[in-house]
């Protein structure tokens, strides 16, 4: 069975993968791996907190992270793909 991760360390984690995504090297020129690896940070982020807001312990400030975190996560992706 799967081991299960409190909300504030997913938050944490996912907040990790962002600036991971975030800091990747951008190649010179048009790279698929560059691309997949990049989008894959993106979806594990967003994939570890989906579903902490419909959580009955989630708080209001936990709301507004996770808020955040797919905020964060939809301009890395806008910003990390112009060439």
């Amino acid at each position: 069975m799967a081991k299960l991760i409190p909300a504030a360390e997913r938050i944490e984690k996912a907040q990790k993968l962002l600036q991971k995504a975030h800091d990747y090297p951008k190649p010179p020129a048009y790279d698929f791996t560059y691309i997949a690896e990049v989008k894959d940070f993106l979806r594990q982020a967003t994939d570890l907190v989906k579903f902490i807001p419909m959580t009955p312990t989630a708080t209001a400030e936990m709301k507004a992270d996770v808020k955040k975190i797919f905020e964060e996560a939809e301009r890395i992706n806008k910003e990390q793909f112009r060439w």
